[in-house]
């Protein structure tokens, strides 16, 4: 058997340990790993001869971190080197990646492997240990599995720098390293490291990344504190994988996500998502396949529903915490490190800037040490838990105190920073706008050498972060700005309140001079996606300046242009209550605002609640407002679109109507608020049936809107939906399809694929290709479309629900039955939960569920279900709206397979007068009660008055439809026809 072979190494330095061991492995030696990490107080010597233990040859991995952990200084390297190795020489050999090392080294003959390719790296390795290179070499088993050569760093890797101050938590890193590992190949996992703010869970993770990133081929690491960054972020990938895809966000995060799922072009990834506390707004972001998941929380909601396992980060150990005070302040004896730790609690992020002020201070370790256990914290504006140490708000007063009194230019910088979201400070837009600083910081800005010392001084003394593009110097460009989140909160509470409230007036100037003032503008999207995360930091909810409030209407705007209907809620509902205070409720930013909040609860599918605030708003505004005025116009017009979600169709159309005449009176027929007001109408008609009505209206709004918007302003690609939308509800299925089928692609272009309204015009698209007959083409784009709405909108969603009820009907039309069932049953549920049973949407899927069970043979709950759904359409709707007349198709279906021809005939006969009078002769839903008046004649042995309507709707389909439509040869086969329904747009 090949010499078993031990290799020790520090944790820094694990993918050279692993590489090795790998090689070592491939040509028959057994290896065991030893991580190196000497136990403070204890004798260096002790603890390497300790080392010999081992029952074989050990290699050890030198480099700066070997020499480093302890801290122990050379000499006593020197001292412990020279008297181990020279009695046990033939056990040790060594290679090395340090840049330097004690003289006594040298004794173990290390081979350098710095700068060096996979060949003559392995070559120097095995030479050293008397192993020839040329030896046979067993197959590797999982080649895709073998650590790459560390200097061959992963194919993407995209994470914050390596932290070499980083110490100890190695139990955590493998805990971690054997979590993800120890699925079966093809499998990912999920892992939540949970703890409280500034136990280093980001640390963790950050060296992770670094420390086991040769496993993978993709490290990506997202900044999840935010939605809309972590999508950013995400998104970004997109372009290190060299997809196919546009600039736009939700296109690019979707081939992101499937490219990871399905391991193409890498099947080893790591993600990390930071800063991941809300999960509810993050969870539609991560990806599955076989590829790792690191999530870094302050909240345990990963482990508990989000399918993570769940790793909990305590603080420091003592002996971590000693280690690392004395790297970061060597100045500090062991004594004094253990005293230091003792007073922070080992409280990671404390002791990190305990321990550098100490190292940049000259007041004696013990003089602050007593400081820390014994002053006062001071009255701040901070809460503090049981978690942290009391003496953590003194130690950074300290430090702030001894910054203000020798760099009062970094102290106002640092101050202006923490009015900025901490996890992406924008730097580079404070220095472009310096003309909204003031003079002291304005002249900082002006001198780039002092700007960039200021920040060097902070990242050097507090917890703030820079990343260069380069290596720091005054001509390099910082590429990020961070700091730790605590830290953020303690600067904001220790600062008197005059000098808060300026710091975040100057904030807000800065961002709001940054607003394109184009919310719906596609091209400016990424700007606000920018400036978002520093609203409420900088204090811009609450600012009473006009041109702030008008940057915070016009991020809701952009919100609910690009669809993200629960961020935009979010920043309503906390800009309600600051603005409720500072203005009056008729103000027009108020006003604005209320109207705002109303559509983005309308927008989720919160009707109830859109028609309350909204109707709040109107009795606010009439009493004091005249009938035309803009204002009450524009809150009488959001009320009606609430109506419309609650099934009060009527009621809807008569307010759009009045409105829609005051607008044309007021602003003239051809006013874009008028043409959005015909389009509501129009809106309202489609819901009453009113198909052709509608279309009507659509195609003047159209027309109107191609002429002065031209096709790709997002309202011209809107009306050319809605307007094939009816061409469609009205059997005109080729040219609804031509039409939808162009608006998609344009669609598709200038929104990208995740936008809500791209996928209603997909979703369109999908319907007009099924009532075409082409069918795989339309499986295909329906599938896509549900899965994104998922994604975008969730499972509760009322679009969701919409295009899963047409799905539905899909696969049951094509013999998926117990999909479609589920299905169907699964959307009539959630649409009772959310609606009401007496909503026509709620009648009309039960409908559906009925129909499900048609082909299973259970007619008797078919029949029972088709009674129930004609009768609670009938009062949702009236016995006229063609949504009834559907119902009524299916309930004389169900009443002839139970055996009531007679009851059939008669229910079908009615229905096709009905609906010849709603919808015209030649409507497809026409033909189909024909059709099924034919079936039921038939049961009844009027074989010759069967014929007859039989040939008259089979020429009809001919001539309308075409010869070889899917409908014509269903009505040749004497298939009974069918009604589904399908959840409209409201």
């Amino acid at each position: 058997m090949a010499e078993p072979i031990s290799i020790s190494y520090a944790g820094f330095n694990r993918p050279w340990a692993a590489w090795i061991a790998h090689q070592l492995e491939l040509l028959g030696h057994p290896t065991a790993m030893l991580r190196w990490s000497p136990a403070p107080g204890r004798p260096l010597a002790d603890e390497l001869a300790g080392l010999l233990a081992a029952p074989d040859r050990i290699l050890l991995l030198l480099d700066d971190w070997f020499f480093g952990l302890g801290p122990r200084d050379e000499d006593e390297w020197n001292d412990a080197l020279r008297t181990v190795i020279p009695q046990h020489g033939h056990r040790f050999a060594a290679a090395s990646v340090a840049t330097g090392m004690p003289v006594a080294a040298a004794a173990l003959a290390p081979v350098d492997l710095r700068d060096l390719g996979t060949v003559e790296a392995r070559r120097r390795v095995l030479t050293r240990l008397g192993i020839d290179p040329d030896a046979p070499v067993r197959p590797d088993r999982e080649p895709e599995r073998a650590p790459r050569f560390p200097n061959d760093p992963p194919v993407v890797f995209n994470t914050p720098r390596r932290n070499y101050r980083f110490t100890g938590r190695d139990d955590i890193l493998e805990q971690l390293h054997g979590t993800l590992s120890s699925g079966a190949a093809g499998q990912g996992a999920r892992i939540a490291l949970s703890g409280i703010s500034g136990v280093g869970k980001s640390q963790i993770a950050i060296e992770y990344t670094h420390r086991f990133g040769n496993d993978y081929d993709v490290v990506w690491f997202v900044n999840a504190n935010y939605r809309m960054t972590a999508r950013e972020q995400l998104a970004d990938l997109s372009v290190r994988l060299n997809l196919p895809v546009g600039s736009n966000i939700g296109e690019r995060v979707r081939r992101v996500r499937d490219a990871l799922r399905t391991g193409r072009p890498y099947r080893r990834w790591l993600l990390v998502f930071d800063s991941a506390d809300e999960m509810e707004l993050l969870d539609d972001l991560i990806p599955e396949g076989a590829g790792h998941v690191l999530i870094t929380t302050r909240t345990r909601d990963w482990a508990v529903s989000g399918g993570a396992q769940e790793i909990e980060v305590p603080h420091f150990t003592r002996e971590e915490s000693v280690a690392f005070a004395r790297r970061r302040a060597p100045r500090l004896s062991e004594a004094e490190a253990d005293g230091l730790a003792e007073a922070v609690q080992d409280l990671p992020l404390v002791l990190s800037q305990t321990a550098a002020w100490l190292d940049s201070s000259t007041m004696a370790p013990a003089e602050y040490i007593e400081l820390l256990r014994d002053k006062e914290p001071g009255k701040v504006g901070i809460s503090i838990g049981s978690d942290y140490p009391m003496g953590f708000l003194t130690s950074w007063s300290i430090t702030l105190n001894g910054m203000r009194e020798k760099a009062p230019a970094a102290a106002a910088m640092l101050n202006l920073l923490a009015f900025f979201s901490p996890d992406t400070i924008p730097v580079s837009r404070i220095v472009e706008r310096s003309d909204q600083l003031p003079r002291y910081l304005a002249e900082l800005a002006g001198d780039p050498i002092s700007w960039h010392s200021a920040l060097r001084r902070l990242s050097e003394s507090t917890a703030v972060t820079i990343d260069y593009l380069t290596d720091p110097s005054p001509e390099t460009e910082v590429e990020k700005v961070q700091m730790h989140r605590l830290y953020h909160r303690f600067l904001r509470s220790d600062l008197p309140e005059d000098e808060r409230e300026a710091m975040s007036a100057t904030a807000c100037r800065i961002l709001a001079a940054a607003d394109p003032r184009r919310p719906t503008d596609t091209r400016e999207w990424g700007r606000y996606a920018e400036l978002l995360p520093h609203l409420e930091p900088a204090g811009a909810l609450e600012s009473a300046d006009p041109a702030v409030q008008e940057l915070v209407l016009h991020c809701i705007d952009y919100l609910l242009q690009r669809g993200e209907y629960r961020a935009a809620l979010k920043m309503c509902e906390l800009t309600l209550a600051p603005w409720s205070i500072r203005l009056e409720p008729t103000h027009r930013s108020m006003i604005t605002l209320v109207h705002r909040h109303a559509e983005a609860l309308r927008n989720l599918g919160r009707y109830r609640e859109s028609e309350a605030a909204g109707r709040r708003l109107v009795d606010v505004l009439t009493p004091v407002r005249d009938e035309e005025d803009p204002d009450l116009l524009q809150a009488r017009n959001g009320l009606s679109g609430a109506l419309l979600g609650l099934g009060e169709y009527e009621a809807a159309r008569v307010a759009f109507d009045d409105v829609r005449q005051k607008y044309a009176d007021l602003l003239g027929t051809d006013h874009p608020r008028t043409m959005s007001l015909r389009s509501n109408l129009a809106f309202s008609l489609a819901l009453l049936g009113r198909y052709q009505d509608a279309l009507e209206i659509h195609r003047g709004v159209l027309v109107e809107r191609e002429r002065r918007l031209r096709t790709r302003h997002h309202q011209t690609m809107a009306s050319g939906t809605r307007y094939a939308w009816m061409l469609r509800l009205l059997g005109r299925y080729e040219e609804a399809h031509s039409r939808q089928q162009r608006n998609a692609a344009l669609h598709r272009q200038v929104m990208g694929e995740h936008n809500p309204q791209t996928l209603r015009a997909e979703h369109n698209l999908a319907l007009c290709l099924r009532r075409l007959g082409r069918l795989t083409e339309a499986e295909t784009l329906m599938e896509s479309v549900v899965e994104r709405f998922t994604q975008v909108q969730g499972p509760r969603h009322p679009e969701t629900l919409m295009v899963e009820a047409d799905y539905a009907t899909f696969l049951r039309e094509h013999r998926d039955l117990r999909r479609a069932r589920e299905l169907a049953a699964s959307v009539n549920r959630r649409y009772e939960a959310m609606l009401g049973e007496q909503h026509p949407f709620t009648a009309g899927t039960l409908g559906n569920v009925g129909l499900a069970l048609w082909p299973t043979g259970d007619w008797q709950e078919a029949s029972e279900i088709a009674e129930l759904a004609l009768t609670r359409m009938t009062a949702a709707v009236g016995p006229t709206h063609p949504w009834t007349l559907g119902c009524a198709l299916n309930a004389a279906a169900a009443r002839n397979r139970m055996d009531s021809p007679d009851h059939a005939e008669e229910l079908s006969r009615q229905t096709l007068g009905t609906i010849r009078e709603v919808l015209g002769d030649k409507h497809p839903m026409a033909l189909s009660a024909m059709m099924a008046l034919v079936d039921d004649l038939r049961s009844l042995r009027r074989s010759q008055e069967a014929k007859k309507v039989e040939r008259e709707a089979i020429q009809i389909l001919s001539d309308t439809l075409g010869a070889d439509h899917p409908h014509t040869l269903a009505s040749r086969r004497r298939e009974r026809p069918y009604w589904d329904f399908e959840p409209q747009p409201t």
